[in-house]
């Protein structure tokens, strides 16, 4: 399993979001500091629905956190919220 699935698979089991979008945008960051060769390292989130918190950062904070363990594989995440 790919980190992309990875990703939409803890995020559609923990959130059950309205809409999901993961984008590997490693591709972008090829050679620059973070990138780790595999070509999995920077991901964008584009997500809707109930996420918990009252405020945005809240919010990222609930996604990160239910991301867990990944994070740690993850050079940089981008989050939407609509």
């Amino acid at each position: 399993m790919t980190v992309k699935q990875e990703i939409e698979k803890i995020l559609q089991e923990r959130f059950a979001p309205a809409s999901l979008e993961v984008i590997n945008e490693s591709y972008k960051h090829a050679g620059h500091a973070g990138d780790d060769g595999s070509g999995e390292s920077h991901f964008r989130i584009v997500i809707s629905g109930a996420i918990p918190g009252n405020t945005r950062l809240e919010k990222h904070r609930n996604i990160i956190e239910g991301l867990g363990r990944i994070t740690k594989h993850i050079h940089a995440i981008q989050i939407e919220l609509k």
